[in-house]
């Protein structure tokens, strides 16, 4: 064994430069290959990282047909949202709240509620839509994952709080025609109430069918659901509804 004194940690720090110096070079190298991001938009050079530089893996499979490369395309709301960093002012809002009316597509029987208790499977289901070698099999039905982000069911050990919760939704707001159709929208494309909001946009895609629609809405508005197992006392105007 080698002893350790100063010449030795001396030659130690420079084979250690020496390593360092040579892989900023190879780095530099690389990045000469490709453009100079400091003559480069901050949205031009993203871009570039997402689409040509070889980062990512775009042409992997996805459940809905085509490849990743398809699903990093923004639309126009997502563009819209991007340039405005989910800030859109007056007018950019209200383009985007036409845009998203524009696009929801109503079913030809009118907005009926489905079975709730599938509606509780797919409000807890997270199933579909993963990219590559482990894409999901395009029979089975896509999960809306709803507990990522609210409270429904009170007995629901696991939810998410990114958005209100929505216990007792049905039994404080019944389900009239114009709640049916507000929920229906709302899980359609929540963009036309909502502009840049972070829910996603179920329907735009149809990445929940107009049934799998159905029955999350009865999960949510059916008074045999266990979303809505009643209401104390005032919790209505708590809630200020």
């Amino acid at each position: 064994m080698y002893p350790w004194n100063h010449r030795t940690v001396m030659v130690t720090a420079l084979l250690a430069l020496a390593g360092i110096v040579g892989c900023a070079q190879q780095e530099t190298s690389e990045r000469s290959q490709g453009p100079d991001p400091l003559e480069m938009t901050p949205e031009a050079y993203a871009e570039y990282l997402v689409f040509e530089s070889g980062s990512f893996r775009l042409d992997q499979p996805v459940q809905e047909g085509g490849d990743a490369r398809q699903r990093m395309e923004q639309d126009e709301i997502q563009r819209l949202c991007s340039e405005t960093r989910n800030r859109p002012p007056a007018d950019v809002a209200g383009r985007i709240v036409r845009r998203a009316r524009e696009s929801i597509r109503y079913p030809e029987d009118g907005i009926q509620l489905g079975d709730w208790r599938k509606g509780a499977e797919l409000a807890r289901s997270g199933y579909g839509y993963r990219v590559g070698h482990r894409n999901d099999d395009p029979d089975r039905t896509a999960g809306g994952n709803c507990y990522a982000c609210h409270q429904m069911d009170p007995d629901e050990l696991g939810y998410g709080n990114l958005g209100p919760s929505l216990t007792n939704y049905g039994e404080l707001r019944g389900q009239g025609e114009s709640v049916r159709r507000f929920v229906y929208e709302m899980i359609y494309n929540p963009h036309a109430y909502f502009p840049c909001t972070n829910m996603p946009r179920f329907g735009v895609n149809d990445f929940l069918s107009q049934e799998s629609i159905s029955h999350i809405m009865a999960y949510l508005l059916d008074p045999e659901s266990p979303v809505n197992p009643g209401i104390e006392p005032g919790e209505g105007e708590r809630r200020g509804l």
